[in-house]
């Protein structure tokens, strides 16, 4: 509140510094306020913007009947293998 409003002619000097800190702690309170309500919005927005879930796809081997996997030759191995 302004020191006028409250009726005072004359301000001293302890008045005048309490109502300066009473402004910076309305600041403060006014940006803590603000980046939490920016941070809560950016969340909810990110909670929006997720994909719905994609369907799994089912294993390759799980299209092919039991008498197509008896019928696949064997895997060959490797003729050479590179050593790390």
């Amino acid at each position: 509140m302004k020191l006028r409003q409250q009726g005072r002619e004359q301000v001293d000097e302890s008045a005048l510094f309490r109502m300066i800190d009473q402004m910076r702690k309305i600041v403060t309170t006014a940006q803590k306020t603000t980046r939490k309500a920016r941070r809560d919005a950016d969340r909810r927005q990110h909670l929006k913007a997720t994909a719905p879930p994609v369907k799994a796809t089912p294993p390759p081997d799980a299209d092919m009947d039991d008498q197509q996997a008896d019928n696949q030759p064997p895997a060959k191995p490797f003729d050479q293998i590179e050593e790390w």
